[in-house]
């Protein structure tokens, strides 16, 4: 378990907002199931996500192109039945917000049949109008920068975004549209340390990184790579947590504990 004492009260976009400004740092793992979610929030995770991911780790896909909103809908809710404490962030899949009007639709169904708290949408500036209308609508939002998965085919693979001074501009210029149009958090995928602290420092809104580097607000992993059960190598952002610990529980709040302290990520997890 974290050393950390945890309060009671329910963790808010608005408590993420002051994380951010009081420089604590937000935990942030993956859950797909209601066992998962009962151990992240007794460990003090802060902010527990409902990925698009399940299509690769729970599904056993290729990519999350698959993943169907009744998919996000069953797990999100399994989750939140879990979950006393932690915001539930959950993804919007695959073509669900490609107009504002489908994307309330859709994220509206989260909110409503699942839980959520806060939706995730992958993409920049071309999706300021789906956060505006989400927004709007008493919808939180986190955007979703940097390697999207759900364009691994125009990106040509999982690889490292924002290398270049041009695309370093870019990024962090539809960082700060997104947060003009509404966007309450947002998450640098596989960013340059350097640039990712860059946008840290320039929007207000709290910046989740996975492999962008320890000084973000906060940190997000795949639950099954701090476990150590993905098949195949492990993401270089990824770390093995339950090597030397002695339990799930254990492992879960050692990883709690590297991130409140900015011992977790280290150099050979960064870009």
């Amino acid at each position: 378990m974290s050393s950390h004492p945890q309060p009671s009260q329910r963790i808010t976009v608005r408590k993420l907002l002051q994380m951010k400004s009081e420089a604590e740092k937000i935990v942030c793992l993956t859950a797909y199931d209601v066992s998962f979610a009962k151990l992240l929030d007794d460990a003090g995770v802060d902010v527990v996500l409902v990925g698009d991911s399940l299509g690769m780790v729970i599904q056993g896909l290729e990519n999350t192109l698959p993943v169907s909103m009744n998919d996000m809908v069953y797990h999100s809710r399994c989750v939140a039945n879990g979950l006393k404490r932690a915001l539930l962030m959950v993804d919007m899949p695959f073509m669900s917000h490609i107009t504002p009007e489908i994307a309330l639709q859709n994220a509206g169904r989260l909110m409503k049949e699942s839980g959520a708290h806060i939706v995730k949408l992958e993409g920049g500036s071309e999706q300021r109008e789906v956060v505006s209308a989400l927004t709007s609508n008493g919808i939180p939002v986190c955007a979703h920068l940097g390697l999207q998965p759900q364009r691994v085919h125009k990106l040509g693979g999982y690889r490292v975004q924002g290398r270049e001074e041009e695309a370093a501009e870019h990024m962090l210029e539809e960082a700060s549209i997104l947060q003009q149009s509404g966007a309450d958090a947002l998450l640098l995928e596989c960013v340059p340390a350097e640039l990712a602290t860059k946008i840290s420092q320039t929007v207000s809104i709290p910046v989740i990184g996975i492999g962008a580097g320890v000084d973000v607000d906060g940190q997000v992993l795949v639950l099954q790579d701090v476990l150590g059960i993905t098949p195949g190598r492990a993401p270089k952002f990824s770390h093995n947590f339950m090597a030397g610990a002695d339990s799930i529980q254990a492992a879960i709040g050692l990883y709690v504990d590297a991130v409140k302290a900015k011992q977790f990520p280290q150099q050979e997890h960064i870009f």
